[in-house]
């Protein structure tokens, strides 16, 4: 029997897209380059374990490698448990129950993901210092009162959980408000209480949820070189930074940035190795409106629970950079700042348009085109964002700076051409923040269905029309939602720009880096406040669109 023309349509060819749109070669090409730009700068730096310097690296092994690795741990472990519990409680008593001020505190609690942890870092530092407002005026009116130490570990923990926690209380909050108060009625049914309901039935039905956004926050505390910078507290980063700067030697620096993949790769497999033995389906939202109802010392208690995080971790760092940039904005305020926020703003612009537009060719490619060898090139081409920048810096440079020494060498050119200019740096924010851009564009791009496509086409409908009428409109949530969220990572985007721009190629970031070394913090104030206003626009995107 011959099969009809319409279930020919819509099979899908060997060479081409299913709806008559034809895949170019051309295409995949470019899927290979993304993919090799994210792997080169992994294989130069681990090839580099095969050449150490042996002078430098033993120093580092027997003075500061120890160190490292007892700091790293401390802080990824320290972090992680603190974001989950913050987070975890967070969620819960705002998807699923009832007290004064929840309906405020559920979007308000998500404003910390605006400030830089090394924003809220010198904030910190500025106020409990010995030196700060808060023991001067302790020790004026009641003498000498003993404070913890706040430039020590559990001061850069305590700072990183306050800035950090958002990724942890946004997803698990979107868990349980699929689970509403029907978890804990079934709980109840098997003779639980709900205390036990919750850590029995409640929290594990979230796990996977609450764990992918555990590893996200340990990837920011992986990637960390402000925050750690600042309290003068060594891990990977800043000693890459100071094997490269301090002790010119670039290949100690690839070194260590060679260790520290191996970390984070470690940290990423046991991330994916809990999501394949661990599988739950989201069934809808279950009674969301009908939530448990927090009275008298419980309900008080919650809301006092969500002012404090609330109070510490947006309201007091934001008024205390108001109160400083006051201070200084008048003598401070001039034509280097315009400078500092122009460059900021055309990074930022530059590379989210680059890395919206590489996100979409790997959507396209693996929407019409399925192949396995395909989906895995997409899949190690957004590894990057588990990547710390410092790491990219240092594995783009290397392949950067021999490429410009052999177009000397050939006579080509008659300087060095690529290093320090801005295609390395957009270069590396495009294999930092693939990933960011490409998972709203990809979620998008599933809504559009290979139905849509036949219909568009039945009604006479060309290629790009087809593109232009369906796609984009289609796509446009998912293309803003990508293109804000990475403009705002670029711009508060510290070790890559730091270590690969152009000579005084200065933005609003390293500003504040320059500022907290010299420990000026009012006059890091100014654009600090600058990097948070930006940093509002993904908590307005993430309202508006509702992600998940």
């Amino acid at each position: 029997m011959k099969q009809p023309p319409a279930l020919a349509v819509s099979k899908p060819t060997k060479s081409g897209f299913a709806a008559g749109l034809p895949l170019p070669d051309g295409w995949i090409c470019v899927i290979t380059l993304i993919t090799a730009l994210t792997l080169i700068p992994v294989a130069v730096l681990v090839s580099s374990l095969f050449a150490p310097e042996r002078d430098i690296w033993m120093h580092f092994v027997e003075y500061q490698l120890p160190q490292l690795l007892t700091n790293t741990f401390l802080l990824v472990l320290g972090v992680g448990l603190s974001v989950a519990v913050i987070g975890i409680a967070l969620a819960w008593l705002t998807a699923v129950c009832d007290f004064p001020g929840r309906k405020q505190f559920s979007w308000a609690l998500l404003l910390p993901l605006a400030i830089p942890a090394y924003v809220t870092a010198f904030v910190a530092i500025g106020l409990l210092d010995f030196t700060g407002p808060i023991q001067t005026f302790t020790r004026e009116y009641w003498g000498p009162i003993k404070f913890p130490e706040i430039r020590s570990g559990g001061g850069v923990i305590a700072v990183m959980t306050l800035a950090l926690y958002p990724y942890v209380y946004l997803v698990a909050r979107n868990a349980f408000l699929t689970q509403g108060k029907h978890a804990i009625e079934v709980a109840q049914s098997l003779g639980f209480s709900p205390t036990i309901g919750f850590f029995r039935v409640a929290l594990p039905m979230a796990r996977p949820w609450i764990v992918g956004g555990v590893m996200l926050a340990l990837m920011e505390v992986l990637a960390d070189f402000g925050t750690v910078a600042a309290f003068n507290y060594d891990t990977f980063t800043t000693a890459m930074y100071k094997a490269w700067f301090s002790l010119f030697s670039l290949q100690a620096a690839s070194q260590l940035a060679s260790l520290l993949i191996m970390f984070v790769l470690i940290v990423v497999m046991a991330e994916q190795q809990t999501r394949t033995r661990v599988r739950y389906n989201q069934v809808g939202r279950h009674s969301v409106q009908n939530r448990i109802q927090l009275t008298g010392k419980r309900a008080w208690l919650a809301t006092t629970f969500c002012s404090a995080i609330l109070i510490f971790g947006f309201i007091v760092p934001v008024i205390q950079l108001l109160l400083w940039a006051s201070e200084v904005v008048r003598q401070d305020l001039d034509e280097r700042y315009f400078n500092f926020l122009a460059h900021s703003l055309m990074l930022g612009f530059l590379a989210s348009l680059l890395v919206v537009m590489a996100a979409l060719f790997l959507s396209y490619g693996v929407r019409h085109k399925t192949n396995w060898m395909l989906r895995m090139m997409v899949r190690i081409a957004t590894i990057g964002y588990a990547l710390p920048g410092a790491v990219l810096a240092v594995g783009i440079f290397i392949p950067v700076a021999w490429l410009d020494n052999k177009l000397v060498t050939a006579g080509w050119i008659h300087a060095p051409l690529l290093e320090g200019s801005l295609l390395v740096m957009l270069l590396a924010y495009l294999i930092r923040f693939l990933a960011v851009a490409h998972n709203p564009i990809d979620s998008q791009m599933h809504r559009i269905t290979r139905s849509m496509d036949e219909a568009a086409r039945s009604l006479g409908v060309t290629a790009t029309q087809l593109i232009a009428l369906v796609h984009v409109p289609m796509l446009r949530a998912g293309l803003i939602t990508g293109a804000a969220l990475v403009f705002v990572d670029v711009i508060k985007e510290m070790p890559i720009t730091l270590m690969t721009r152009p000579f005084g190629w200065d933005t609003l970031a390293v500003r504040v880096f320059e500022m907290t070394s010299a420990g000026e913090w009012n006059r890091a104030a100014l654009p600090a406040v600058a990097l948070i206003l930006a940093g509002l626009v993904p908590i307005f995107v993430l309202t508006k669109f509702r992600l998940k």
